[in-house]
């Protein structure tokens, strides 16, 4: 009896592959023969899924959103999720985010010189802001009680933040321990909310003043 292949999960392990090549090598390391020999594969294995080298990053970056995906459903199924909780669970704490952070932070290196990558850049940036508005939608009371220009002034600092504690940490990783990380997204948070509660109309600020 033939053998029963999973393609989707085979897709997965390839660019999970080119994940962690593109992390510790960089871009010009991450060759579909050096992806397929990590993979334990030949190149007519990963041809066979792959047309090209940059549909394996595409692949990969697709992959990577997922995972994030995944373990911010997790986290966020709680009654009550913790913002600080989720936050975390996109920063390079552990081997497996780091490696997911540094693959991000090199494809970030490819996007000025190639244009169907900007556009998959532009995607990948729209995604990003979605989980973001997601976790603070779930997890910071006031979220949905603040003005457009307060949110989005919320979701852009947070974000921009977020993205460059991760490329500071994928740069000088034994700078940037996990509990540091966390401890900065603590503040960051801290300080957002009193910006966000100072924005806020009187009315609002008065009824914020009485909960308390």
């Amino acid at each position: 009896m033939p053998k029963i292949v999973d393609h989707e999960k085979r897709r997965d392990e390839i660019a999970l592959v080119a994940c962690r090549v593109v992390a510790e090598g960089g871009f010009d390391q991450a060759t579909i023969v050096r992806i397929a020999r990590e993979a334990g594969y030949t190149t007519g294995m990963v041809a066979h899924y792959f047309d090209t080298k940059q549909d394996i990053i595409i692949a990969a970056l697709r992959l990577m959103l997922r995972r994030i995906d995944e373990r911010l459903l997790r986290n966020s199924e709680a009654q009550r999720p913790d913002l600080l909780a989720l936050l975390t669970e996109m920063l390079p704490v552990d081997e497996e985010r780091y490696i997911e952070c540094a693959f991000w932070i090199a494809f970030w290196g490819q996007v000025t010189a190639d244009k169907r990558l900007k556009r998959i850049n532009a995607w990948v940036h729209q995604e990003y802001q979605r989980l973001f508005e997601r976790c603070l939608s779930r997890a910071w009371p006031e979220w949905s009680r603040g003005s457009a220009q307060t949110r989005d002034g919320v979701l852009r600092s947070l974000s921009t933040f977020i993205n460059g504690l991760t490329a500071s940490t994928v740069a000088s990783r034994g700078d940037w321990p996990a509990q540091k990380q966390v401890e900065q997204v603590r503040l960051q948070i801290a300080m957002l909310r009193d910006w966000a509660a100072a924005a806020a109309p009187a009315k609002l600020r008065k009824e914020r003043s009485s909960a308390a």
